[in-house]
């Protein structure tokens, strides 16, 4: 392959990585610097009320932003460093909470309330990922040829359901006089409130998210068990080993890469949870990072949204799906450069 070939080959690749990640991800960072605030002027305003004498006229001094003459409020945008990190880490209320042993002081701050459960919900949620996924590769695999279709088909129903639509029917079963609630509540002769404790939510969120990402990872099993060398695992039934044995020193083997990259998707992917939070309606109780910046995009009362902030919290989200993703890659270039060598 020539060179003109090569780059009219990547070209498009390159340019699309640079329009839609990278001058995003820049302008973001640029961002994070800044604060854009309403321009606020100061009016001595007299107020009039009438009496049966006259009228009593009181002055006032009150700070109003300015209107323009589009109709909209009049902003500045100045650069401040990093105090939209600051303001969003709170590292002074931490360092507080720590100082008094307070972890339901650490946990009132948001962020660092919203860090513990993205990545307790990420680390948890991959490992369940992994089981359930090679468990259903395995059962689609050693089932009747006849019945492997219908089973794939029945297995890839929670993927084909959207985030949202399958996080607000497991919260319906649930909530309230919800069938599931009904059902444990006469099993167990006690009153049940599945989402009035933070532990409950987040335990439901974890089943929900492994019931949905578990068939994506069984597809990219399937498929790798059907590249397994047949001899090799004919050796090793004649070599008297058994199942687990074949699994462990033969199947896992070989399907490693594609548990990396499993390990990728969805280390990525549930560093971002969001549509939980928002199906499940946990703002009250369980937030994620991702969330965080949602919320500091919404309009206050006024109208303002904390751009800066919402920035710095994506700029710390993105470092955070970096420092995830180290360890793995780093472990997928050092077995690289081993088989090199």
């Amino acid at each position: 392959m020539n060179q003109k070939t090569f780059l009219a080959f990547i070209g498009p690749s390159v340019l699309m990585m640079v329009l839609f990640i990278a001058l995003p991800l820049a302008t973001v960072l640029k961002q994070s610097f800044y604060v854009t605030q309403p321009v606020y002027q100061t009016l001595e305003v007299e107020t009039c009320s009438p009496t049966f004498t006259g009228q009593v006229c009181l002055k006032e001094i009150k700070t109003i932003p300015i209107i323009g003459d589009n109709g909209k409020v009049i902003t500045q945008t100045n650069f401040v460093g990093f105090v939209n990190y600051q303001n969003v880490i709170e590292f002074p209320r931490a360092i507080a909470a720590f100082a008094d042993k307070s972890w339901s002081q650490f946990m009132a701050i948001d962020f660092w309330k919203a860090l513990r459960f993205t990545l307790s919900f990420t680390l948890i949620t991959l490992p369940l990922v992994l089981l359930f996924g090679l468990l259903i590769a395995l059962c689609i695999n050693n089932a009747a040829k006849s019945i492997r279709g219908p089973v794939i088909f029945i297995s890839l129903l929670p993927m084909i359901i959207t985030p949202v639509i399958g996080a607000l029917s497991i919260r319906w079963l649930f909530i309230g006089d919800g069938i599931l609630t009904s059902f444990l509540e006469w099993w167990l002769v006690r009153d049940i409130a599945m989402f009035a404790q933070a532990w409950t939510i987040e335990l439901m969120m974890m089943m929900y998210r492994v019931w949905h990402v578990a068939p994506f990872a069984a597809i990219v099993f399937y498929a790798g068990l059907q590249t397994v060398n047949q001899d090799t695992v004919e050796s090793a039934i004649i070599d008297g080993a058994s199942r687990w044995q074949k699994l462990r020193y033969v199947i896992l083997p070989h399907l490693m890469p594609l548990i990396v990259f499993v390990t990728l998707i969805h280390l990525m992917d549930s560093y971002r949870v969001f549509e939980e939070v928002v199906g499940f309606s946990s703002q009250a109780h369980v937030i994620s990072l991702q969330w965080l910046t949602y919320d500091f995009l919404t309009s206050d009362l006024m109208g303002n949204r904390s751009i800066g902030r919402a920035s710095a919290s994506s700029m710390l989200t993105m470092i955070g799906i970096v420092l995830l993703l180290i360890p793995v890659l780093r472990g997928v270039w050092l077995d690289y450069k081993g088989k090199r060598l």
